[in-house]
């Protein structure tokens, strides 16, 4: 088995006091080597995080025996990897666990949960039941379900734009799907408050289901927030969909344009790559800031003379002056 551990989860449980807790894990984190990102919120957490298996398993032990966790379910996602796939540690408090503007909450109210086998098992025997892919179009380019409806969106905010695009499915059985189940929480509860009458979402969401069900009908890969950038899910009848954006043959190399000015999320072939020099048009090639060659397609942030303490004491000065400067109005 590969040494190091990568998690994914979330939870939606409120946290009192979001700022305090934030401090409280972050040293968590530091102390058991754990590299990723992780959002507090009032509503609950989310996160993903690398580490050594043995880290990673106190890390879900801790979580797990939290009292303002009590009775909650954090449903860990757990695949494994040669290194850590993070460069950094970032813990940070913010308004929502994932940004959707949305206006609902899945505590209240959200879509049926379905296991991974269950949603297999439906999709194979009911004909009616329709699939709606919730992640950003870069992410649905490179890998989906087949027969998915997708929308051309850039985040989970952009929803209420296109959820005309599927308002003749309001009397069908939807199930919803994302990464890791946490934008389906607010996405399938959104679409409730908009009138579909029968919604579900794949708890879990494309990783668990290829953890458990070997991914059986999603094509392509699944575009990963971390170096990875992209995981095959699909062990049962795997196909490529995307295409390569120079070549336009298929592959599902996902890389970011070398070009830091553009940047942009794209399958680019490993030739093609080579011999773009990891940029993605002649003009990004030749723009004086592009990035060097990087067969992975991935460019993390500069993080020379960066240590996550180090990070946690930038973060303590920031805190203090901010305070200070309140002191003083």
């Amino acid at each position: 088995m590969k040494p190091y551990s990568v998690l994914l989860y979330y939870n939606y449980t409120p946290i009192p006091n979001p700022e305090e807790y934030r401090v409280k894990h972050h040293l968590f984190c530091i102390e058991n080597n754990l590299l990723g990102r992780i959002i507090v919120a009032a509503e609950g957490l989310n996160g993903t995080v690398s580490g050594l298996k043995a880290d990673c398993d106190a890390y879900m032990k801790w979580l797990e025996i939290d009292p303002i966790f009590a009775g909650s379910d954090f449903d860990f996602k757990i695949d494994y990897h040669e290194a850590h796939t993070f460069n950094k540690l970032h813990v940070r408090v913010k308004n929502e666990i994932v940004h959707s503007d949305l206006g609902v909450d899945p505590r209240v109210r959200t879509g049926k949960h379905l296991k991974p086998k269950e949603f297999k098992q439906l999709l194979k025997n009911d004909p009616d039941v329709v699939l709606v892919d919730m992640r950003s179009n870069y992410e649905h380019e490179l890998g989906r379900f087949k027969g998915a409806y997708t929308f051309d969106m850039e985040n989970l905010r952009d929803l209420p734009d296109h959820v005309q695009e599927i308002e003749h499915l309001k009397n069908k059985k939807v199930i919803t799907y994302c990464t890791g189940g946490i934008k389906c929480e607010k996405a399938s509860a959104y679409l409730i408050e908009k009138g579909f009458t029968d919604v579900y979402q794949l708890h879990g969401g494309i990783i668990k289901y290829g953890l458990e069900e070997g991914g059986e009908d999603f094509d392509g890969s699944c575009y990963v927030f971390d170096n990875r950038v992209a995981t095959p899910v699909n062990s049962v009848n795997p196909e490529i969909v995307s295409e390569c954006h120079v070549c336009h043959t298929k592959s599902d190399h996902m890389v970011n344009c070398a070009n830091p000015e553009c940047n942009e999320h794209l399958a680019i072939c490993p030739s093609c790559l080579k011999e773009m020099e990891g940029a993605c048009s002649p003009e990004c090639k030749e723009h004086p800031r592009k990035r060097p060659y990087n067969e992975k397609g991935y460019y993390s942030k500069n993080s020379v003379g960066y240590s996550p303490e180090l990070g946690f004491k930038s973060f303590k000065r920031t805190e203090k002056i901010e305070k200070q400067k309140k002191a003083q109005l």
